[in-house]
């Protein structure tokens, strides 16, 4: 793994200021992942998995696109060969989503263009989601006989209802940044001049903020779609006892009580 974080070819990776930073990179196919990138996000993303020093992370693209899905290069067969698609997920997507949920840390996705196919769904699996205003998400796979993957047809519904999913999906319909925005799909559409320098300060401000406290909030959220009332309470009273012994909660109400700001540790 240490080999392959130091040979990247096609993932920008940066940590500072206990802020981890992953740039897709392969611009002049819009992001468009390989077998290589494939392997190399993947390593990346246990890298950060296993670190207890990361306050925050930033997913975005290169170049013009964030993500223009999976690379169909790689999908063109010359014969009569059956491609299992099944499989291929699961070494690829499915296993990149499930690295990306173990991260305790908040995840920023920062979508600088176009999200399509599997890269829009990529997106919508990270916590917080926005957008420059330019910016489409594109549910493509209709259009090449497929379905939405990289947990598209989970994450989707929940996001924006199922009524508009069904048609986002069916009729590969792009979604503006701006639509949305205003349908609960992402956070944020912010204009293309502004757009870094709000990521920027959105990142500043989440490294900065009591860590371990947002590690429960997303693990409790993603948990609400499954849990029954009362075991959600349950879940919620161990997660606020945690959180009660820590050293941010002190540091946060001494730091009320004395009118100042608090400065957290993020344990």
């Amino acid at each position: 793994m240490t080999d392959t974080l130091d040979s990247l070819n096609t993932i920008d990776l940066s940590v500072e200021d206990s802020v981890a930073r992953i740039y897709l990179n392969r611009p002049d196919k819009l992001n468009a992942f390989n077998a290589i990138m494939h392997h190399e996000l993947q390593a990346v993303l246990t890298e950060i998995v296993q670190r207890d020093d990361i306050r925050c992370v930033l997913i975005s693209g290169r170049g013009r696109g964030f993500c223009a899905g999976q690379d169909l290069g790689e999908r063109q067969s010359d014969n009569d060969q059956v491609l299992d698609l099944g499989d291929t997920l699961d070494q690829g997507f499915n296993r990149t989503i499930r690295l990306l949920k173990r991260i305790k840390a908040p995840i920023i996705c920062a979508v600088n263009g176009v999200a399509a196919g599997a890269g829009a769904n990529l997106a919508l699996n990270c916590d917080i989601v926005v957008a420059k205003q330019s910016a489409r998400f594109i549910q493509s796979f209709s259009s090449i006989g497929l379905i939405p993957d990289c947990n598209g047809t989970w994450v989707l519904p929940k996001l924006v209802g199922m009524a508009r999913a069904k048609a986002i999906a069916m009729l590969a319909t792009p979604v503006d940044a701006e639509q949305a925005e205003n349908w609960g799909m992402i956070y944020a559409a912010v204009r293309d001049e502004a757009f870094d320098d709000w990521v920027e300060a959105r990142i500043e401000e989440l490294a900065k903020r009591p860590t371990k406290a947002l590690t429960h909030i997303k693990a409790l959220m993603d948990e609400s779609q499954q849990n029954d009332f009362d075991s959600h309470l349950e879940r919620e009273r161990n997660a606020q006892r945690l959180c009660g012994l820590s050293h941010d909660f002190k540091e946060g109400v001494a730091a009320f009580n004395e009118k100042r700001k608090p400065q957290f540790k993020g344990h």
